[in-house]
């Protein structure tokens, strides 16, 4: 029997998200309808989805409306179109990060992972029984890792190579030129790249047209390297369950088929067009300005409350994406960032993560804010926060 640790980021949620009544913790940009997501479009008339489809299995890779209009996206801005084969659909990025490491890792593998992120991106690889590092980023350096601690981690069995651009739970990205950088040193050791780029395009802090403006994985050039996404951060539609693959290897593409195969017969067929429609050029436009806007309003709301609160907390400002990581601390020492959180929720409603629970023990008196919610209720709950340090932060045990 497989040993699995428990998802301690998905088991919090599971535990308190109902229960709080500010919820500054969810990681999707502010949840939209299906009827705000018709008003968002330019052709308002135009349907969803066919009611009187019958509700077969569908396309097995995912709709040729879907695939297209992913393909379309990859291919924006580069001179080498990605073909909409090359992409498979999954129920919800979940499903492709799981996929992407059953498909290409074993015992006997090593696998690198940048860290702190998403617990199953490393967690499933040594599931799988393959040996896993973490490439370690810290707040002294903005949350970017070194790429020489990189080339410091390569073994000769090394297969994969695993980033979360950008990144959950700092909102920190990883540059063009460091990218490019990574890439030279996979390709120098032929190994694959895994981009986990949920929360792209959700660029809030960075201008596209700065020389640096990270590009997805699959527009620098090498070809042994995957992308997941989903739906559910910057497209604001977690509940619709759509996430992809995308390769520009087909081999892989060909590889990680067989073994979906084994998990999805199809993804939803209702899920999938409301997907097509969100993506089509007459809709996403309009979506990502007001998920984009969203971020950028609630990010100077969230930078006021630290330097409201810097006595008591710290940061390194996000860049992009829905996460902040903030630290708490009471006369230089961080809190225990368990009973901070358990204290907020139960005193004021509001729900933050706790770091050292569910992203490693190290990082001490650190909390996870999801601020790209609806601006009023990340002001009010944030004001309840202040009130809380205020009040009563004396009474939050110290991290051990």
């Amino acid at each position: 029997m497989v040993k699995i640790e428990q998802f301690s980021v998905e088991a919090w949620m599971d535990k308190h998200e109902n229960n709080s009544r500010y919820n500054i913790a969810e990681t999707c940009a502010a949840s939209i309808s299906i009827d705000q997501l018709r008003e968002l479009s330019e052709d308002k008339q135009r349907e969803i989805f066919d009611t009187s489809k019958p509700l077969t299995y569908g396309a097995i890779r995912g709709s040729d409306n879907l695939r297209n209009n992913l393909a379309r996206l990859y291919s924006a801005r580069t001179g080498n179109t990605l073909p909409p084969q090359n992409i498979l659909t999954t129920p919800g990025a979940i499903q492709a990060n799981y996929l992407v490491a059953y498909s290409l890792v074993g015992p006997g593998d090593h696998v690198i992972c940048h860290y702190p992120t998403y617990q199953s991106l490393y967690e499933i690889p040594k599931q799988l029984g393959a040996e896993v590092d973490l490439w370690k980023a810290t707040p002294e350096n903005n949350w970017i890792p070194s790429i020489d601690e990189l080339k410091q981690l390569i073994k000769p069995n090394t297969k994969l190579i695993v980033i979360n651009n950008p990144q959950n739970p700092t909102g920190a990205v990883l540059k063009k030129s460091l990218l490019q950088q990574i890439i030279d040193v996979a390709a120098k050791h032929d190994i694959i790249i895994h981009s986990d780029e949920v929360y792209r395009p959700l660029f809030h802090s960075i201008n596209p047209l700065d020389s640096e403006f990270p590009p997805s994985i699959l527009s620098m050039g090498y070809e042994k390297t995957i992308a997941t996404g989903s739906m559910s951060k910057a497209y604001a539609l977690a509940g619709i369950r759509i996430g992809w693959i995308a390769s520009r290897d087909p081999s892989l593409i060909e590889t990680i088929a067989e073994a979906r195969h084994y998990t999805t017969i199809s993804v939803s067929f209702f899920d999938e067009e409301i997907a097509a429609y969100a993506l089509d050029p007459s809709t996403v436009h309009s979506l990502l300005s007001r998920n984009i806007n969203l971020a950028k309003t609630n990010i100077e709301i969230l930078e006021k409350f630290v330097i409201k609160n810097e006595d008591e907390c710290e940061w390194v400002r996000p860049l992009a994406g829905t996460t902040a990581f903030i630290k708490f601390h009471r006369e230089g020492k961080p809190v225990d960032s368990v009973d901070f959180c358990e204290k907020l929720l139960e005193k004021t409603g509001v729900l933050f993560v706790p770091g050292s629970m569910c992203f490693g023990e190290e990082f001490k008196g650190y909390v996870r804010v999801g601020f790209v919610n609806h601006t009023e209720g990340v002001k009010e709950g944030l004001n309840k926060v202040t009130q809380f340090v205020r009040k009563n932060l004396d009474e939050v045990a110290l991290a051990e």
